[in-house]
């Protein structure tokens, strides 16, 4: 399954708000500097899910606001 998601780095709060069924805003505190941010929507995701580590990736959006994960 793939979800996009709208990442908001460096936030004050993290949070999640799911705009469709694949569709998500993410808030993370981490700034985006080596791979930080991406760590931490990933945990975020993997939490809001209830689903292991290793079951979520990042395919496409390293370095931009809008990405696209794989839930396997």
């Amino acid at each position: 399954m793939l979800i996009k998601v709208k990442a908001f780095p460096n936030s004050k709060r993290e949070k999640i708000i799911k705009k469709s069924d694949n569709s998500f805003e993410v808030w993370v505190k981490e700034k985006p500097i080596k791979g930080q941010a991406n760590k931490a929507i990933a945990s975020a995701l993997f939490l809001y899910f209830n689903i292991p580590r290793e079951k979520i990736r990042l395919i496409k959006g390293f370095r931009e606001k809008n990405k696209i994960f794989e839930i396997l």
